[in-house]
């Protein structure tokens, strides 16, 4: 059963304006972000996918993921990709103390930054889109952006054909559309089916595939 729409809708974003939902821009740009890596062979299948179409996007890495695998971490780099916080253990926000929340973004960022240059912007995208307002301001307040999303591709759907999987992504993604994939096991099936037909399509449309930052 969906918790979210596939396409936020305007009152969500409208709700928590100080988060980052799109990206206002004019040009054919669209921004794919993939969640809960890295993860062995699925991350570096992505990175190698991407490549094909000069496309860039962002990570959104689970610490103790890049603690286990630190050599798919550092090719995820090395091929210009952007890097996001998404918590050391993958919490739930509304099930969390704020304090114990904080410290799960604060172990990752150090993993992070022991492998990037510093002094890049910081961002984070809370695992399942649970935030407390609590633990959004604070992170604010330390210079973290809050990203969240336009389209949710629900590629970690057990019950999700892969062909409505595409057609979510085809049907409601436009320019400045952030689009949620997963690098997991999980979504492995459909994310695996349908990232290349996105690039494919978008491409022959005349769009570029950009990173945040």
């Amino acid at each position: 059963m969906k918790i979210a729409p596939v396409k936020t809708p305007a009152v969500a974003k409208k709700m928590f304006p100080n988060y980052v939902w799109d990206i206002a821009t004019t040009k054919k740009e669209l921004f794919l972000t993939f969640d809960d890596g890295p993860t062995p062979d699925i991350t570096n299948w992505t990175i190698e996918t991407l490549k094909q179409y000069n496309a860039k996007a962002t990570f959104f890495c689970i610490g103790a993921n890049i603690e286990k695998h630190p050599a798919i971490f550092k090719n995820i780099i090395n091929d210009g990709h952007t890097i996001g916080n998404h918590t050391q253990h993958h919490v739930k926000g509304w099930k969390t103390k704020t304090k114990n929340y904080l410290k799960e973004v604060a172990k990752t960022q150090d993993i992070i930054n022991a492998h990037i240059t510093p002094g890049k912007s910081k961002i984070f995208r809370p695992p399942y889109g649970q935030i407390k307002p609590k633990q959004g301001k604070k992170l604010i307040d330390l210079g973290y952006q809050i990203i969240m999303w336009d389209v949710l591709s629900f590629d970690w759907d057990q019950d999700l054909s892969e062909e409505k999987c595409l057609e979510n992504v085809i049907s409601k993604s436009k320019a400045g559309s952030i689009i949620v994939f997963h690098d997991s096991v999980k979504a492995a099936k459909n994310m695996m089916y349908v990232l290349p037909k996105v690039l494919e399509t978008f491409s022959k449309k005349g769009y570029e595939f950009k990173s945040l930052s």
